[in-house]
């Protein structure tokens, strides 16, 4: 068999149609979309078809959406963007403790510039819940900012309600929307966001190309100057394969939306009892049903992750043991650690996520060699042995 990938909420592989849709920026319509002859005028049409599609399948304008260079640059520019545009209203930020690193450490640095961020708890599941926004609200409170689908633990937030409290109390909602666009549906106007940001490469778009939407009317400071590019709020040339590729993308992921996520939900559900079956201690991190339809993660007593993923990469499985942002560093998950885990269960973390190039073939291939690893470390392990021994 050859490799399995089962790390998709890291990246994804670019979709066919995407690749298709970007080659010509590299040929033939090459041109700056700034110029104002014909080769720009035809670059320019490009982008804005881009702009017009990207907006459409968020139930947005296309006067709303801005093109960044990933999740990160669209998190820090509505975070920052928001919090000092509006700082004559107040210093106040409201945000959850399982906050991809993006939004976490922009709020730690903006912190530092004299401003406020209470860090919401989540429960054991890693669900924010809705009262605790409303409740942590002040009048100095200029910014909510809660994700729509945890990376790590694939947990989908009440994004909703929280968007009804925010409109509600006339505060500004921001929403990572970066696992949950072409996963699950996503509008804007359902959700009653005023910033929303998305990355391509999360749904088999190229690297390096995302969006930011910003409702109509939404105070945000410009986040790079220069060139007029992006309506002057966000200067530099434009990517304009990596925009064209991530429309293409995003179109695709959409349309067979539905398909996809009925299939994904059947695997992560069968990958899921499997392991719990078969490998003796061992719990499903994140919400049993209110779960991205591609991920597993789970916690395996008594081992390390990063022996886990060595071993199973050594097997021909591509896994992590959570956020791919995080992977270089030896802390456990702080995700796994706000849901409640105790550190040496929060060391064992094995995230599998599940994408459209998966089969029901590699399932069974996870689930017979899995257990055959978790047994061969376990023998490894004086915690496994003493656990034993004061279990006897």
């Amino acid at each position: 068999m050859d490799r399995i990938y089962m790390d998709n909420a890291a990246t994804t592989a670019i979709a066919p149609e995407a690749l298709a849709a970007m080659l010509p920026c590299f040929g033939q319509n090459y041109g700056n979309a700034s110029s104002i002859h014909s080769t720009g005028r035809d670059a320019r049409k490009a982008l804005e078809e881009a702009r017009r599609t990207v907006a459409g399948l968020l139930g947005a304008k296309p006067g709303e959406i801005y093109f960044t260079a990933g999740g990160t640059e669209s998190d820090n520019w509505a975070i920052k963007g928001a919090a000092f545009a509006n700082r004559g209203k107040g210093n106040h930020i409201i945000t959850s403790a399982i906050e991809h690193h993006a939004v976490l450490h922009t709020c730690e640095w903006l912190e530092k510039q004299g401003f406020e961020v209470t860090y919401l708890p989540v429960d054991e599941y890693g669900l924010v819940n809705p009262q605790d926004v409303e409740n942590a609200i002040t009048d100095k409170t200029i910014l909510i900012s809660i994700m729509a689908a945890n990376n790590e633990i694939g947990t989908i937030e009440p994004v909703a309600e929280i968007g009804k409290i925010a409109k509600a109390h006339k505060v500004l909602f921001h929403c990572d929307a970066v696992q949950a666009v072409g996963a699950i549906p996503v509008n804007v106007e359902d959700w009653q966001v005023d910033m929303l940001s998305l990355s391509a490469h999360k749904f088999h778009g190229p690297k390096g190309v995302g969006a930011l939407y910003i409702r109509t009317g939404v105070k945000c400071e410009n986040h790079m100057h220069g060139g007029a590019q992006e309506r002057g709020r966000r200067a530099a040339t434009e990517n304009l394969p990596g925009i064209v590729g991530m429309a293409a993308a995003l179109q695709k992921a959409c349309d067979h939306m539905e398909e996809n996520a009925c299939r994904l939900m059947l695997m992560r559900d069968r990958l899921i009892k499997g392991i719990l079956d078969t490998i003796p201690y061992t719990r499903l991190n994140g919400h049993p049903v209110k779960r991205l339809p591609g991920n597993v993660n789970v916690s395996v007593q008594f081992i390390e992750g990063e022996a886990l993923l060595l071993r199973l990469d050594l097997a021909g499985i591509a896994g992590s043991s959570g956020s791919a942002c995080t992977s270089g560093s030896l802390d456990p998950s702080h995700v796994l650690l706000a849901i409640g885990l105790p550190h040496e269960i929060a060391h064992g973390s094995l995230r599998l996520s599940l994408g459209e190039g998966n089969t029901e073939e590699e399932v069974d291939e996870v689930l017979r060699v899995l257990p055959e690893i978790v047994t061969t470390l376990r023998a490894m392990s004086p915690l496994y042995e003493q656990f034993l021994k004061e279990e006897k």
